[in-house]
């Protein structure tokens, strides 16, 4: 099975970053990352409406310049929106200056002090300077909805049994993870609808 949650040596190495929330509640966060898309990321609206659930969306900006209908559906419904950079950029290969100022170009069109960064890679020093304005999220759990050798029973199987109360939960509203993540995250409103808990904004 692959690497699903994130190992506590790192939770501990780096506690500035946001990797879980607070447990006792029954609530969990489901987090969409790389939209907004004008097909997948409606449809995934449409299905946390039904469960009536909120989540929080980690945007490109970019993809907010191209589709801003989209990203105002975001909003309108009641969702928290996050930064992602503008251009999805690797942090662990971008000089500081240059990663600011991507992070920076985003929030022009992403209002928001709620931060991911792209593929989970950041720098100390990246996390340092972003740190003094941004609230910088990581995840409890990541559904590898992405990963072309990953199954869709696969994607179900790795949230249900590795979220628990608390969990961040990482979803992609992306076509290259559709197949895998709209199963996935059915499956993980159904059950844990089932068992009472409630799916949360980050800033809830």
């Amino acid at each position: 099975m692959k690497s699903v949650t994130i190992p506590s040596f790192l939770r501990i190495f780096y506690p500035s970053l946001i990797w879980n929330m607070p447990e006792g509640n029954k609530k969990l966060y489901l987090t969409f990352d790389d939209g907004p898309h004008p097909v997948i990321t409606p449809k995934v609206l449409d299905l946390l409406k039904k469960y009536d659930a909120k989540a929080s969306f980690f945007c490109v900006g970019e993809n907010v310049v191209r589709f801003p209908e989209t990203y105002q559906m975001i909003l309108d419904n009641g969702h928290l929106t996050g930064n992602h950079c503008h251009n999805h950029v690797n942090g662990w290969k971008t000089p500081l200056a240059d990663y600011y100022e991507n992070v920076n170009l985003c929030r022009t069109y992403v209002d928001s002090i709620w931060f991911r960064p792209p593929y989970g890679r950041i720098t100390p020093a990246q996390i340092q300077t972003l740190k003094k304005e941004y609230k910088i999220v990581m995840w409890t759990v990541l559904s590898y909805d992405f990963d072309a050798e990953t199954t869709p029973q696969q994607c179900v199987d790795y949230v249900l049994s590795k979220t628990i109360d608390g969990s961040i939960i990482v979803f992609h509203d992306s076509e290259k993870a559709s197949n895998n993540m709209f199963p996935a995250l059915e499956a993980t409103l159904r059950f844990f609808s089932a068992q009472g808990f409630s799916f949360n904004r980050l800033d809830i």
